[in-house]
């Protein structure tokens, strides 16, 4: 509260602002609170330039804090502290001893003297000051004549030319590790240190003026080097010469490359800062840009606004006791201090002397520090509720579905993206169809890389790379593959093979084709281009390419059309159960020879996850597909074989070891799910492998022979699997049965013209930087974080995410 301060329950802990303590005690009968106050005075240009103190009560902003520096050394602090006492707001200034009880003295000291929540929940968030080496006076670097060119790097061991590292004695030139983020390396620099012992390396790439990044592997953390200038130089780096590229370091003498950074960002163009509602920035919360630029997006949109931002007072009013456990409470207030102007406010003249003075031309940005709705938003969310970069499309999803489940009022907002897809199957032999829908939130095209239409630019570039490679000179100016968009609609719209289909019509496999089409067009379109693949070397890479996508998009000629005059469906018959004649042996041969789905492996791979994990996921899975297998990476990911190579153990050792083999049986008797997986796999539906290991506890070898002793529930489990897959799939692909009332919609024309844009910087989506390009009031806007500006080159063909907004 900017006048009365905070007020801190001591019963639940929980702060609350002068307007909302009174409701607080009334609600609960609570009444002993901590009455906290800040004072701050902050120093002002007096009349003869000296500086006046002036004091005024610092705003306690819980989770919308300005972006402007408190710690600096223009501002001191006095604290007040006052235990209440209501209802008669009864005041006792602490510390005080002798009035109070020992326990409350106790509990009043532990809650002043606490840390940060902040601090606790975001540890990696907070920059901790580098250490100089013990190494960096003594090192000793050999002179071997080794020289390093300022492009052009590999590892001298096995070519790669990402994430290299220089080491300091030696001058090799080597890759780093295997990273979750998808930065690729296969662990040469550790390698070369354990067998010579050499102990700091500067990775290439970061070597500025004003430092570089430098690793001790004897010291197991990132250190400082004070004398880094001279050991760059001794293998011929001059510092004051160097700056950081796109694709790492670079000599004044080099003609600058336009890379995605600059572009995206509009870097080198002079951007004029906007204010007021709805140009509100949002600080980084170390590598939290992905949902800056899906809330800057979802806030932008006027169902959104009006669901919570309109409803603001209510879902205050009937907020639960913890506030900071409820979804709508946190959105509602978030999209406030977006759409309110409160926190974007052009600077005042004074302060704009005060910059000229200082000689700080930079504009100071206002934005509020979404740290209360990320912590809500990602708890219990192994990759969201860290620090690391993460994929904008899948947090977009996880947010829909948090708003599913979080209904507010009668409208659902979600729902302006919600549209249906239907999927034509037909059996190529007996020419006999399947007609099923689904439900999704994303338009996904791939990249239709053959149709690019400056093929010979590509292989002359090409060329001309690999002839300054190999002569050490710096590379030619980058080419883009040009792809036009329509050849990426063609793409999504061409039927796709169907991988071991079974066709019921012939009972028995058959070869399958698929085609996707609308079956309702959503108010807003969501276009994701898949440019995430993987190279040659089994690397994933993203693709930089650039797509003239269209301001006006028509999509009418998508438009499911069902069942047609001439066409006969498949019946819908389930593939038989086979009992073999020697279960045992059966199973025993599954297990040596385990079919996983090649196809949901490449899918997660291109999401940057290391190949061994996503072929482990996918098998303990049963081949559900690429979504179920990404739940099973997020819950793995955090254990220590996570990378290492699916080993499939012995029929003996799994049936004997029953449950342990894979986990203990849960608190819901729940069986482990990878052993689901593994009698899935075999042909059998899921709710009756959960049946038998039930039945069995969790005793693979007796499930098996449990199943084929009991036939007839292969019919009856047909309407449970109905309802099973429907309360497991949380967002997206989700299957309606026909007759049922079936998802809200918001069908109309397929005719659209782009709103917005998100766009991603790096070479994976675990790695690198976003931002969001939105249309407002007839002009596109920047949305880089704090920085909120109009734009002047919006790179609508360099885009990841694009948003369309249907055309009335």
């Amino acid at each position: 509260d900017s006048e009365g301060g905070l007020y801190v329950c001591m019963n639940t802990f929980l702060g609350f602002g002068r307007e909302h303590i009174e409701r607080h005690y009334r609600k609960t009968g609570q009444c002993v609170y901590l009455h906290l106050k800040r004072h701050v005075i902050e120093k002002v240009p007096g009349a003869s330039g000296g500086a006046l103190p002036k004091r005024r009560n610092a705003k306690l902003f819980l989770d919308l804090e300005t972006n402007s520096d408190l710690n600096s050394d223009d501002f001191e602090y006095e604290d007040e502290a006052k235990l209440v006492i209501f209802p008669d707001h009864y005041e006792i200034s602490l510390p005080n001893i002798e009035e109070l009880p020992a326990l409350v003295t106790i509990a009043c000291d532990a809650f002043l003297s606490a840390k940060s929540p902040y601090r606790k929940q975001d540890p990696d968030s907070w920059e901790e000051e580098l250490q100089a080496s013990k190494h960096a006076k003594t090192l000793v670097q050999l002179d071997n004549g080794v020289r390093i060119p300022p492009s052009g790097w590999k590892c001298s061991k096995c070519d790669l030319r990402e994430n290299l590292w220089l080491n300091l004695t030696d001058g090799s030139v080597l890759c780093g590790k295997w990273f979750y983020d998808g930065s690729g390396g296969n662990g040469h620099a550790v390698e070369h240190y354990k067998e010579t012992g050499y102990p700091l390396a500067v990775k290439l790439g970061t070597i500025t003026p004003d430092g570089a990044d430098v690793y001790s592997f004897d010291e197991e953390e990132p250190v400082l080097d004070p004398h880094i200038a001279k050991h760059l130089a001794h293998f011929g780096i001059d510092m004051l010469q160097m700056q950081v590229t796109e694709n790492g370091l670079r000599d004044n003498d080099i003609k600058p490359r336009v890379s995605e950074w600059e572009v995206i960002q509009e870097a080198g163009v002079k951007l004029k800062p906007m204010y007021g509602p709805g140009y509100t920035g949002m600080k980084n919360l170390g590598n939290s840009c992905y949902l800056n630029a899906v809330m800057q997006t979802i806030f932008s949109i006027p169902e959104f606004q009006r669901a919570y931002v309109g409803n603001l007072p209510r879902i205050f009013d009937y907020s639960p006791l913890d506030p900071t456990q409820d979804f709508n409470t946190q959105m509602a207030k978030l999209g406030h201090g977006l759409l309110s102007g409160q926190y974007s406010k052009p600077p005042m003249k004074s302060e704009l002397i005060e910059q000229v003075m200082k000689e700080e031309h930079k504009p100071q940005h206002n934005g509020i520090s979404p740290r209360m709705f990320k912590a809500f938003i990602s708890k219990g969310h192994p990759e969201f509720s860290s620090n690391r970069q993460q994929d904008a499309q899948e947090f977009f999803l996880h947010l829909i579905n948090l708003v599913e489940r979080n209904p507010v009022g009668s409208e659902n907002p979600s729902d302006v993206f919600r549209f249906l897809v239907e999927e034509r199957t037909q059996c190529c032999q007996s020419r006999k169809v399947r007609y099923t829908e689904r439900v999704d939130y994303i338009m996904q095209l791939p990249v239709a890389m053959e149709a690019a239409t400056n093929k010979d630019e590509l292989i002359a570039y090409e060329l001309k790379r690999r002839e300054a490679e190999a002569a050490r000179r710096p590379p030619p100016e980058l080419v883009r593959a040009k792809i036009p968009f329509s050849a990426c609609l063609q793409a999504f719209s061409e039927p796709n093979n169907v991988e071991d289909f079974w066709s019921s019509a012939l009972q028995a496999k058959s070869a399958g084709v698929k085609t996707s089409r609308f079956a309702s067009f959503p108010e807003y379109l969501v276009v994701q281009i898949k440019k995430f693949t993987f190279g040659l070397d089994w690397i994933p890479k993203k693709l930089d390419v650039s797509i003239d996508m269209p301001d006006f998009l028509d999509i009418s000629h998508l438009r499911a059309r069902g069942l047609q005059p001439g066409e006969e469906e498949l019946p819908d018959i389930a593939p038989p159960i086979v009992i073999p004649d020697d279960p045992k042996a059966f199973f025993s041969s599954l297990l040596e020879n385990p079919n996983i789905d090649e196809s949901s492996v490449m899918q997660l791979a291109e999401m940057g996850f290391p190949l061994e994990a996503c072929r482990k996921a996918v098998y303990y899975t049963g081949n559900l597909g690429a979504e179920v297998a990404f739940n099973w990476i997020i819950a793995h990911m955090e254990e220590p074989d996570f990378a290492e190579p699916l080993v499939i153990p012995a029929f003996g050792e799994v049936a004997s070891s029953g449950g342990d083999a894979f986990g203990a049986v849960g608190l819901d008797n729940q069986p482990p799910e990878e052993m689901v997986a593994i009698i899935i796999s075999m042909g059998f539906q899921r709710n009756l492998a959960i049946q038998a290991l039930k039945a069995t506890n969790s005793n693979l070898e007796h499930a098996l022979e449990w199943i084929f002793s009991h036939p007839e529930l292969e019919e009856e489990s047909e309407p449970a699997l109905d309802v099973m897959n429907m309360e497991n799939d949380a967002n997206a692909n989700i299957l309606t049965e026909t007759g049922s009332q079936g998802p809200r919609i918001k069908d109309g024309p397929g005719r659209y013209e782009l709103f917005g844009f998100i766009s991603h910087m790096g070479t994976s989506t675990m790695s690198g930087h976003y931002v969001c390009h939105l249309k407002k009031e007839g002009r596109w806007v920047i949305y880089n974080d704090l920085r909120v500006c109009a734009s002047e080159r919006p790179p609508k063909d360099l885009g990841y995410i694009y948003i369309y907004h249907r055309i009335p």
